[in-house]
C-alpha cells in the first residue's frame, strides 16, 4: 500500500507559477513511477506528467510541456510538479498517482492521493 497526500494548490493568476508536492508514505517510494493527473469540472481526468522511479525518465502531456517539470525527492518520499506561466486553462483539481513504470494511462495507476485544487485568473 501507498498513501498519497498532495499539497501546493492555490489560486494564482495568469502567467504565474506553483508549486504542488505530493507526500508519500507505506510501501517503498522510490520502487514506484509517479504520475500527476488533473481533472476541471465537466471534462475527464487526463495526464500531466510522469516521472520513472530514479528520475531519469520524464512523460509531459504535450499542453504542458515546457511549462510544468515533474520531479522527486525520494529522500524525502516526496514528488513534485513545479508549474510556470501557468493558463486559465490548466485550472483543474491535481492529483498525484503511483504506478510500477512511468505511463501515461490512468488504468496503470495503483495508488491516488486527494487531490488540490489550481485555479488561474484570468
Amino acid at each position: 500500500q501507498v498513501q498519497l497526500v498532495e499539497s501546493g494548490g492555490g489560486l494564482v493568476q495568469a502567467g504565474g507559477s506553483l508549486r504542488l508536492s505530493c507526500a508519500a508514505s507505506g510501501r517503498t517510494f522510490s520502487s514506484y513511477a509517479m504520475g500527476w493527473f488533473r481533472q476541471a469540472p465537466g471534462k475527464e481526468r487526463e495526464f500531466v506528467a510522469a516521472i520513472s522511479w530514479s528520475g531519469g525518465m520524464r512523460l509531459y502531456a504535450g499542453s504542458v510541456k515546457g511549462r510544468f517539470t515533474i520531479s522527486r525527492d525520494n529522500a524525502k518520499n516526496t514528488v513534485y510538479l513545479q508549474m510556470n506561466s501557468l493558463k486559465p486553462e490548466d485550472t483543474a483539481g491535481y492529483y498525484c498517482a503511483a504506478a510500477p513504470k512511468p505511463v501515461t494511462t490512468i488504468r496503470d495507476y495503483d495508488y491516488w492521493g486527494q487531490g488540490t485544487q489550481v485555479t488561474v485568473s484570468s
